[in-house]
This record gives structure tokens, C-alpha cells and sequence, in this order.
């Protein structure tokens, strides 16, 4: 008589627990907007979460620890003239969120540590390019200040936030609507699907599809894609017959998958949410009240199914905690921010040990809050992995960062390359006259920025003495 072998992986007892209720943050008025997007993000300091507003388009930005009832005129990020898509914040600024609507914007900005006494209107900076709705956004895992976009007019740029200006756009790629974007672990590459039921690899800084696949998932809603660290792409669609489905794919080899499993019936998208760490793919489809992980080896089926944490309320989203904001004394291996109707609660998912030493094959070297590139390094070909930390003693997220926007001059701009006319005596004084200009723009920048330097001393100071009062 044979013996099962079951297979060997310290995550096969993965269990997901719904935090206390005094835990999660009640009565915020998440939004209605039909859209496939997790309507949340969240990041070791901030909980931000798109909320229904009247007369534009508005998210919440809370403080992780501040728990409980949201009181109904707590301040709000508003500042788009209709409905907001997509937030996402900063992987190297924990005060920087972009959020991406359908009035054709994405807006930059920076969120102070104290709680504001009113909305926050005016964001760092506002990126205008594309003709229709915006509706993801992802910023460069490793490079300073990239941020992508994708919007309705089938159309994803590549920005540099730092001066608002577009180092690349890529229109000519995807003939319908985009339905996920996803960059790769060092940025070099993008894996995309569209409603034309393609998965695409592309190179952004060729401008280039270097891999494609029609019909991953041969039913016609929507499909998302995801890298996993071994360099395979991670999807989720549905059959023609409407089933859903999960499938793994060798870029290098899309002629068959890696491996391809049928879920369930529903209509629900599955977002697919990804620990690099552990190799563990969690799936939270819009609309169910569970989420399924799965382990994805090198061993034959490839993707293991470990768990399905299952709740009674349906979702309205989804948020996804960075590996540097969990708690590794209590071994943590992921927290969920999930959206219900009016509240939002914290699902945490734990490997049971007995020991309560630092447990190192849980928690290896994670990627950072410091870029490895800045924004022109990367556009000129160099790729870089991102800087790793430890977590052995915690993390501890860095004080307020501001992010400094400096807009190109196009007076300050380099003359053409070329033979030059020489310069006559009637050009002397235009000459002399653009120099003058260009040194009092600077003198003005100068005191601008001396003056923001007051407002930002005179806020702390200003909380300082609310926090003494309190």
C-alpha cells in the first residue's frame, strides 16, 4: 500500500483572520463607480480609499491608527471634476499618492503626517495627456518618480512626476480598451491585457511588443496579468463558458501554458495581489466574499492551491499591504484592507510558529523605500533591482518627505546643435534682455520656495501646539 506524499511548503498553513472590530475604520462611504480597480491603497503610514463625493471625484486618506468611526467631515482629497478610478501610492514616498479619474487627469500629492483641518485641493502637480478617462496607474518599482497610465483612449504613458514631464507614451499597441498593466520586478518590462483578449510583453523603452498571446483566457471579460519573481506571467480570466480561471505562462514559450486551472462561475473579476517573497498569489474577486491563495513552484502543478479565507460580506474592494508594513513579531505574511459598503476592515494572514524569534525563511530582504535609478537613468536603458532592507527590527517608516516638482524652462533649454549664425549687434539686446528674464525667474523661484518653507515651519509648529493641547 503507497503512502501519500504531501508536499513539503511552509506556507501550507497560511490562515487569514478579520481584525477586532474596534480594528477597522467605519462609516466611510465607499464608492459606487463601475470600475475593475481595488478602490484602495495602502502603505506602512496611510489607508487611502475611494469614497462617493458629490460635484467631483474625492479618496480619504486616514492614518493607520486611526481605527474606529471616521467622523463624517473628515477631510477629503478633492481636486478631480469627476469620478476617481485609481489610486497609488508611492513606493518611494510614503507621503505621495497619485490618483488617476475620469475628467482625463492624474493628479500628484503629497499628504501631511498631521490630520488637515480641510480638504485637500491642490494637488503637487496635475499630469495631462491623455484624451479619455484614466483608469490605472503604477508607479516604477524602482526608479524615482516614473509613473505609468493607462487610460480609455487605449493609450499608457510613462511620466516623470519630478518635472511633469512625459518621458514616454505608447500608443500604438493596444487597438481597445486597456484592462491591466503590470511592471516587472527591476521595471524593464510591462505585461498588459486588453480587451482584445491579448497578453502582451512590452518593452517601454523600445517601444516594442516583445511577446504576445491571443485568447490566454478565451472568454470575452476581462483578464488581468501579473509577473511573478521566476519571470512567468500570472493571469485570471474566464473560459468561453464563463468560468473563471487562473493560468501561469513562460514568456519565452506562450504557445502552452505553464499551467491553467479552472475556478468557479461568477462575474467577478479576480484581482490578483502578489508576494514576490513567498511566491504566494492571493485572488479577490469584486463582488465575493473570499479570498483563495495559491503557492506557485517550480514543481509540477506549479500553482498549489494552501487556503480560502472565506467572511459573509461581499467586497467593494481591495487593499494590499507592503511587505516593510507588517508585523513580523506576530509572523505576518500579508494584511488585507477589504471594502465593504460603508467600512473598511483589516484581514491579516498568518504562518502559525511557536517560536517568537525573528523567523528568517518568512522574512527575507524586501525591497525598500529608497530607488535604486533616477528618472533619466532609467529612460536611457538601465535597469537596476530594487534596494532590499531587512526586517529583523521591524521598520519604521521615514519622517515626512517632500516631493520638490521643478518644471523644465524652456528658456533655460539648450541651443540646437549645428552651425550657428554669428550673433549681429541688433541681437545683443534680446540677448541681454533673456538673461535679465532668466535671473529674475530664478530670484522669484528662489523666494517661493523660501516662503513654502515658512508655511511648512509654521504647520508643524501649529501641530505641535494642537497635540500639546490635546
Amino acid at each position: 500500500m503507497s503512502r501519500r506524499v504531501v508536499r513539503q511548503s511552509k506556507f501550507r498553513h497560511v490562515f487569514g483572520q478579520a481584525a477586532k472590530a474596534d480594528q477597522a475604520y467605519e462609516d466611510i462611504r465607499v464608492s459606487k463607480v463601475t470600475w475593475d480597480s481595488s478602490f484602495c491603497a495602502v502603505n506602512p503610514k496611510f489607508l487611502a480609499i475611494i469614497v462617493e463625493a458629490g460635484g467631483g471625484g474625492a479618496f480619504i486618506v486616514l492614518p493607520l491608527a486611526k481605527t474606529g468611526r471616521v467622523d463624517k467631515n473628515y477631510p477629503l482629497v478633492t481636486g478631480h471634476t469627476a469620478p476617481v478610478l485609481d489610486i497609488d501610492w508611492c513606493p518611494h514616498n510614503d507621503n505621495v499618492i497619485a490618483s488617476a479619474s475620469d475628467d482625463t487627469t492624474i493628479m500628484v500629492w503629497q499628504i501631511p503626517d498631521y490630520t488637515p483641518m480641510r480638504n485637500i485641493t491642490e494637488p503637487i502637480i496635475t499630469l495631462e495627456g491623455h484624451s479619455k478617462r484614466v483608469g490605472i496607474l503604477s508607479w516604477h518599482p524602482t526608479a524615482r518618480n516614473v509613473l505609468l497610465s493607462a487610460g480609455g483612449d487605449n493609450v499608457i504613458i510613462i511620466w516623470n512626476v519630478g518635472t511633469g514631464e512625459v518621458l514616454l507614451s505608447l500608443d500604438d499597441m493596444h487597438p481597445d480598451i486597456i484592462h491591466s498593466v503590470c511592471w516587472n520586478s527591476n521595471g524593464s518590462l510591462l505585461a498588459t491585457t486588453c480587451k482584445d483578449k491579448t497578453l502582451r510583453i512590452v518593452d517601454p523603452r523600445k517601444g516594442q511588443v516583445v511577446a504576445e498571446r491571443f485568447a490566454a483566457h478565451e472568454g470575452m471579460r476581462p483578464m488581468r496579468a501579473i509577473f511573478t519573481r521566476q519571470g512567468h506571467i500570472f493571469t485570471t480570466g474566464f473560459t468561453r463558458m464563463s468560468q473563471r480561471e487562473l493560468g501561469l505562462w513562460d514568456p519565452n514559450n506562450f504557445v502552452e501554458p505553464v499551467a491553467l486551472q479552472e475556478m468557479d462561475t461568477s462575474n467577478g473579476v479576480l484581482l490578483p495581489f502578489y508576494d514576490a517573497d513567498s511566491s504566494i498569489v492571493y485572488l479577490c474577486g469584486k463582488g465575493d466574499s473570499s479570498i483563495r491563495y495559491f503557492e506557485i513552484t517550480d514543481e509540477p502543478p506549479f500553482v498549489h492551491y494552501l487556503n480560502t479565507f472565506g467572511s459573509k460580506e461581499p467586497q467593494r474592494g481591495m487593499g494590499f499591504m507592503p511587505k516593510r508594513g507588517l508585523d513580523v513579531s506576530k509572523c505576518e505574511i500579508a494584511r488585507f484592507y477589504k471594502l465593504h459598503e460603508r467600512k473598511c476592515e483589516p484581514i491579516i494572514m498568518t504562518v502559525p510558529r511557536k517560536s517568537d524569534l525573528f523567523q528568517d525563511d518568512l522574512y527575507p530582504d524586501t525591497p525598500g523605500p529608497e530607488p535604486a535609478l533616477e528618472a533619466d537613468e532609467w529612460l536611457s536603458g538601465q535597469d537596476a533591482e530594487p534596494v532590499l532592507i531587512s526586517l529583523r527590527d521591524g521598520y519604521v517608516p521615514p519622517k515626512h518627505r517632500e516631493l520638490r516638482v521643478t518644471k523644465r524652462n524652456i528658456l533655460d533649454a539648450r541651443p540646437p546643435s549645428g552651425p550657428r549664425r554669428s550673433q549681429s549687434a541688433s541681437d545683443a539686446p534680446l540677448s541681454n534682455m533673456l538673461e535679465t528674464l532668466l535671473e529674475q525667474i530664478k530670484a522669484l523661484r528662489e523666494q517661493v520656495q523660501a516662503q513654502e518653507q515658512r508655511i511648512t515651519a509654521l504647520e508643524n509648529m501649529l501641530c505641535e501646539l494642537v497635540d500639546g493641547t490635546d
